[in-house]
């Protein structure tokens, strides 16, 4: 069975083109969603995975009306493909019900995994630069360093207790609850 997806990202916006794209490609059911192509919570999509039958394949007019995320268009693809079903695309002629377009979807994939391997590489290249420049990443604290000293003294002479000097300075628990252990790790 064809069943036909279509996707638009405003409630101002139509989806009468890519209906009758997915109607004249002989779709039976065809799920509609008004939702950003960014979420994953697109309730439509997810009953249209969930009713995936073998040999069924989900259409859609364009790729990006799947997903704009190519890590979840890999994830679809896959979620389709446990379910026994294929995935059509209109107009980029992507098909993987056929060999050709099985093999077009592990390209995409390949291209995608080196991508996300080369950021992976480009930031821990950064980040090293960073820690030997002496930078340290994350955000920076939100007490000076006498204010640090100040809380620890607090709550250890016991003038304060952990969720006192928290108020009292305005930070989470959690945080004077850290700054105690780097005062027990200190000689």
């Amino acid at each position: 069975m064809l069943i036909g997806y279509a996707r638009v990202s405003t409630q101002d916006q139509d989806s009468a083109a890519q209906i009758a794209a997915l109607e004249s490609s002989g779709c039976e059911i065809i799920f509609q969603e008004k939702a950003s192509g960014g979420r994953w919570d697109r309730p439509e999509l997810h009953r249209l995975i969930g009713q995936l039958r073998n040999n069924d394949v989900v259409v859609v007019w364009k790729l990006d009306r799947l997903s704009r995320s190519l890590k979840d268009v890999l994830t679809l693809m896959d979620q389709i493909n446990q379910a026994g079903a294929g995935f059509r695309s209109l107009t980029e002629a992507i098909d993987t019900t056929t060999p050709a377009g099985r093999m077009m979807i592990q390209i995409v994939g390949s291209f995608a995994e080196f991508e996300r391997e080369m950021l992976r590489e480009r930031t821990r290249n950064g980040l090293n630069a960073a820690r030997k420049q002496g930078r340290v990443g994350g955000r920076r604290s939100k007490l000076k360093p006498e204010q640090a000293r100040e809380v620890v003294q607090l709550v250890t002479s016991g003038q304060k207790t952990g969720a006192e000097a928290a108020r009292l300075f305005n930070v989470h628990p959690s945080t004077v609850s850290r700054l105690l252990q780097r005062a027990k790790q200190l000689p």
